[in-house]
């Protein structure tokens, strides 16, 4: 610790000030892919860890009193463990950074106008079969696959391949259906599987009210880039989860703009 300290009297004021950019950058760009997620409580109890753990270091450090066992666990124990135990308690919000690092700009440029077109088409279908089911106050759950795959999640319910015609989404969501209470799963515009379990959300904050639907898009969205867009059968308003937040209150117009600009590639 006490040659870190010298090394830093080296260091010139502007390289200091572009390091601690570079740090604070690096803290704002994790803090954005937790927020909203279960994570966040987690990363506030290792943050009091670390600064506790680091504060007694450097206290150590200045000082005559020396707790020798105290010390050695923390240079040797603690601090160390931390660097196995983030990347497994925060796997899944690593694997959505590296997720988006892969899907950058520079592969976007790949996508032809035809799949342009086909993006368009499969937000037109699926928001006529959402808004159809909104006015008629029937339940539905839809997950769109992105990037991470829901391969797990769809061998919960039937398999069907199938084009995501408004009309069979809307079947499936048909009341008294075998298919009617779980998710459909969309992937490369098709349905892949209805009558899927989702995880549960636990973040009570953003859910409020919501019932176990709103709970499950919330779910699949805090572990995953999809895009879950929910009917709900009490009130026929319809909400889309995203990034683990949960909008509401979409109009059919709306939800074609939101649909048609977050399935385009990045």
């Amino acid at each position: 610790m006490t040659e870190v300290i010298g090394r830093t009297n080296h260091i010139s004021p502007l390289l200091s000030v572009i390091d601690i950019l570079v740090v604070a950058a690096i803290f704002y760009w994790i803090l954005g892919l937790v927020k909203g997620t279960r994570a966040v409580p987690v990363l506030r109890g290792l943050a009091i860890i670390l600064v506790s753990s680091v504060a007694l270091l450097i206290i150590f450090q200045i000082t005559p009193f020396k707790l020798r066992a105290l010390d050695f666990l923390l240079q040797r124990a603690l601090l160390p463990g931390f660097v196995v135990a983030i990347p497994v308690i925060f796997q899944p919000e690593l694997r959505r950074a590296l997720e988006r690092i892969g899907t950058s700009t520079t592969f976007s440029a790949l996508y032809s106008h035809s799949e342009t077109d086909e993006i368009t088409k499969l937000a037109q279908n699926i928001t006529k079969a959402v808004t159809d089911l909104a006015d008629r106050r029937i339940g539905a759950l839809i997950v769109i696959e992105r990037e991470t795959g829901l391969e797990d999640i769809a061998d919960t319910g039937t398999r069907i391949d199938a084009c995501a015609d408004p009309g069979l989404l809307e079947s499936i969501f048909m009341p008294n259906g075998p298919l009617h209470d779980g998710a459909v799963i969309i992937s490369r515009g098709r349905i892949v599987a209805a009558g899927c379990v989702l995880p549960l959300s636990e973040n009570m904050r953003v859910l409020g009210e919501r019932g176990t639907r709103h709970r499950a898009a919330l779910g699949v969205t805090e572990t995953s880039d999809a895009i879950a867009v929910v009917v709900s059968e009490e009130t026929g308003v319809i909400s889309v989860a995203q990034n683990g937040r949960l909008l509401s209150n979409f109009t059919e117009e709306r939800l074609m703009r939101f649909l048609t600009a977050a399935l385009k590639p990045s």
